[in-house]
């Protein structure tokens, strides 16, 4: 029988494919969005790993539960090896009609060239010698894992080992050995739907944490050494990973909501962050309220600042795609790139304080 998933892959591709000829690239030529260069002292070398978990049943789609992951670590030499696209070319024209769906204001489908935009890792490049400590990612809802590439390559720049993880199901598009998942989700989720979502991210995250010693690049990777950041549905999942494993040192959650339940004895290092235009405030000050963690706040800036929405909507907002009240209401007015600096940096210090 013929899945919901495959339909939907099926009219996705053969929408795209007609716009084919109408995507605009800068100028004529060349992707007309580019990702910030990392300015750590180290190269980034970059490798996707598929994980499954013959435990669970997955509970969008049924049959095991599987992730992907991208393993960020700093390479010894890039000499001889390629720069890694942001998304395949599958993901890029998934994104490319779900982004304007989620994200009103962002330019329709086969208007901007997703697939063309690059990463600064280097696919399968040889690591720097020696262990180092490992921080594990989780995006925001909906979104995949590609999205939080930029400080992730800043601190792998910095000699750190970061993993993303990819949630099937919930994420827009994740490229699977078996063939594109696409989200289920259609809209913001209920309060049932949210639950499985957070609740399933975070035996996700669990799930990496047990395989660390067993990736391709495990003799690079600390396991006494482990942080969890995430953005929103993922800085949720992160705080609630963390209670009652003594294997994470430190967690950072940007702008995620913890009122699903209490984060009953939560004793670890924690940093929380938001941003002054995020339209859920209250209830994020609500959510924390009974939290230790030191707060910080970023100005002009907005919930979708954290991820690499932020330089590529502003790219998109020079070139006359986004209008100034798209670009506000997704990042704010600030200047996205100092913004992300600014957070990369708070997390090594962060990190590195208590990652020891």
């Amino acid at each position: 029988m013929t899945s919901r998933r495959t339909l939907l892959k099926g009219t996705l591709l053969g929408s795209a494919a007609a716009l084919l000829p109408a995507i605009a690239t800068a100028s004529g030529g060349g992707s007309m969005l580019r990702l910030p260069a990392p300015v750590g002292p180290h190269h980034v070398g970059m490798q996707r790993v598929h994980l499954t978990d013959p435990a669970r049943t997955d509970p969008w789609g049924g049959g095991t539960r599987e992730l992907m992951l991208t393993v960020l670590y700093p390479a010894r030499s890039i000499r001889g090896f390629s720069r890694a696209p942001q998304l395949t070319p599958d993901e890029a024209v998934v994104f490319g009609q779900y982004a304007p769906l989620v994200h009103p204001g962002l330019p329709e489908a086969g208007v901007v060239d997703w697939g063309a935009v690059l990463t600064h890792g280097y696919v399968d490049a040889p690591p720097l010698p020696g262990q180092r400590p490992v921080l594990v990612y989780s995006p925001g809802g909906g979104d995949s894992r590609t999205l939080g590439t930029t400080l992730a390559e800043d601190l792998a720049g910095h000699g750190w080992v970061v993993v993303l993880v990819d949630h099937p199901g919930d994420a827009s598009q994740v490229e699977l050995p078996s063939g594109l998942r696409t989200t289920i989700l259609t809209g913001p989720p209920d309060p049932a739907t949210f639950r499985t979502m957070v609740d399933t991210r975070i035996e996700d995250l669990r799930l990496v944490l047990d395989q660390l010693g067993n990736l391709p690049l495990a003799s690079a990777i600390d396991t006494r050494r482990i942080g969890l950041y995430g953005h929103s549905a993922g800085g949720t999942a992160a705080v609630y990973a963390a209670c009652g494993d003594d294997r994470v040192g430190a967690v950072a959650n940007l702008e995620g909501y913890l009122d699903l339940y209490p984060p009953a004895g939560f004793d670890r290092p924690l940093r929380l962050f938001r941003t002054d235009g995020f339209e859920g405030a209250a209830r994020i000050e609500f959510s924390w309220s009974r939290l230790p963690g030191r707060r910080v706040m970023l100005a002009d800036a907005n919930h979708w600042t954290f991820t690499d929405y932020g330089p590529l909507v502003a790219q998109l907002h020079r070139a006359g795609l986004v209008t100034a009240e798209s670009r506000a209401a997704l990042i704010g007015t600030g200047d996205p790139r100092v913004k992300l600096a600014e957070v990369g940096t708070r997390l090594r210090n962060f990190f590195a304080r208590h990652l020891v």
